[in-house]
């Protein structure tokens, strides 16, 4: 038996009614559901730490909620896992004509306008008629995803920035506005201007090739790091802002050194 064929009698094991276990066997789509985000995330987050051993479990763990999904689409005659991989060998194959065709297109930009091209086709055949160059985003991504990917999608009909430097007076147009709106105390507006300054730097990191999601993620832990230095010196709460603030500067010269 195959790793993947006793990984599927595993969780039809677990499924089962009478012998199966208890919470597995109460589990839905929807309840599994914020499962898969999360584990798709640690995934992220094992490569972001370049954490191999990591990676290998985090993957496993993704597998299984592809696993898990199927299982319980199986048990409703809907489809099986055999059926998803079988829609992903012919969905890889079609979106990639310069590989597996008589397409000789081998510029990147050419490849990513050909399968865009494609995915349009896929939605057509399948009764979702283009109505918008932003459709497939789905509204449930994180927030920073999803604004990324929207400007991607805006992108590919030439709706974009030149590059990065071009970004940058738009950033700081969004501060100056976002000031603004503070010395107003206009709440509503102060929001509305923070959202539109977040959504810039997305622009940016987008334009810089760079992942927001994965940036600010080692933003935070690089934050974590050092803060948990701090508290290891001293008990934060009995400073004062200043004593903090020197407290700071010493927790970033010491791990600049690590």
């Amino acid at each position: 038996m195959s790793a993947i064929d006793e990984l599927l009698t595993i969780m039809a094991t677990l499924r089962d009614p009478e012998r199966g276990c208890a919470w597995d066997v109460k589990q839905n789509f929807d309840s599994i559901a914020p499962y898969t985000i999360e584990e798709a995330f640690e995934v992220a987050q094992a490569i972001a730490e370049r954490d191999w051993p990591e990676l290998r479990e985090e993957l496993g763990d993704l597998l299984l909620q592809v696993v898990f999904h199927s299982r319980m689409a199986e048990e409703q005659a809907l489809f099986c896992f055999a059926d998803v991989v079988a829609t992903l060998n012919d969905k890889l194959v079609r979106r990639h004509p310069h590989v597996f065709g008589e397409t000789a297109t081998r510029d990147v930009a050419e490849i990513k306008q050909a399968w865009e091209q494609i995915k349009q086709s896929e939605r057509a055949s399948k009764g979702r008629h283009h109505i918008s160059a932003l459709d497939g985003v789905p509204e449930g991504l994180p927030a920073l995803q999803r604004a990324a990917k929207i400007q991607k999608k805006a992108a590919v009909v030439g709706f974009d920035w030149p590059d990065a430097a071009a970004v940058l007076p738009q950033v700081q147009s969004e501060l100056d506005e976002l000031a603004e709106a503070m010395m107003a105390d206009d709440r509503a507006h102060i929001e509305e201007e923070l959202g539109d300054l977040l959504f810039s730097v997305v622009n940016l990191a987008r334009k810089l090739k760079l992942d927001p999601d994965l940036t600010l993620r080692r933003a935070s832990d690089k934050f974590s790091r050092r803060f948990r230095h701090m508290e290891g010196l001293a008990d934060l709460a009995s400073l004062d802002s200043e004593e903090l603030e020197d407290l700071w500067r010493r927790a970033k010269a010491h791990l600049s050194d690590i």
